[in-house]
């Protein structure tokens, strides 16, 4: 459900799971993990998804029922892996996010240097309306649109357009279609693996260095200190028995 294609040293790696809007499991997390994790040799990586969306978050389903809710920490652990794995690259990471981009799919946004959007996507963290905390994605969140207005997205389970994630800096650019956001990001992604020498890499490093998330464990911890009987409820009421 994680497609890894590599050509010209640019790594292309898609979210395969289109019947279910790209729902990550923890299998999932763990090799979208290692798709980045083995891209050293890489000048480049882009993330895409197939279908409708580009994702919808974790794949509520896969612990149903699970009083012990120890799927959904494993879902939140796999996904502070994968934003660390991307953001541990030397290479730039290019995402293209179609359509929809939600809680957990919205965290991924995370790890990117470049996000590209269609007109009609929508972004955001639903999920704290079930007791689950988005924290393990509020540091990097914090750094691309600011104080304010992750603190807004953290806590309203409402989800903002395209035109307020461009705005914010969430989004860097926008296109008109699906088709259009997928094409352009790997092209961005080639044109960024071909420039010359280490300048994009040693770049990369350095804007990792400067904006180093030290915070990054602890934010892991909340979202998963916050998981407990009042989640479990809410998931047997609202998801589960659905």
């Amino acid at each position: 459900m994680i497609r890894v294609d590599d050509a010209n040293a640019v790594r292309s790696i898609t979210i395969a799971r289109p019947d279910k809007r790209n729902a990550l499991t923890c299998g999932m997390l763990s090799d979208l993990s290692s798709a980045f994790e083995t891209a050293a040799d890489m000048r480049a990586c882009v993330l895409l998804g197939d279908g409708p969306v580009f994702c919808a978050g974790f794949d509520l389903h896969e612990g149903a029922h699970d009083r012990q809710m120890s799927v959904l920490r494993a879902q939140l652990h796999g996904l502070a892996r994968v934003i660390q794995a991307m953001r541990a690259l030397a290479c730039p990471v290019v995402v293209g996010a179609h359509g929809a981009a939600i809680a957990g799919g919205c965290a991924l946004l995370g790890g990117a240097d470049l996000v590209l959007a269609d007109r009609e996507a929508r972004f955001g963290y639903p999920v704290v309306r079930l007791g689950i905390s988005p924290a393990v994605t509020a540091p990097y969140l914090r750094q691309r649109v600011g104080d304010g207005p992750a603190r807004a997205m953290l806590l309203d389970p409402g989800l903002i357009d395209a035109e307020r994630a461009h705005c914010l800096g969430l989004v860097d650019e926008l296109f008109e279609s699906a088709d259009l956001v997928r094409e352009c990001a790997v092209a961005r992604a080639r044109v960024l693996g071909e420039k010359p020498g280490g300048g994009a890499t040693r770049t990369r490093r350095w804007c990792g260095t400067l904006s180093a998330v030290a915070l990054a464990p602890e934010a892991t911890q909340v979202s998963l200190q916050a998981v407990g009987p009042e989640t479990f409820e809410r998931m047997n009421r609202e998801v589960w028995t659905r």
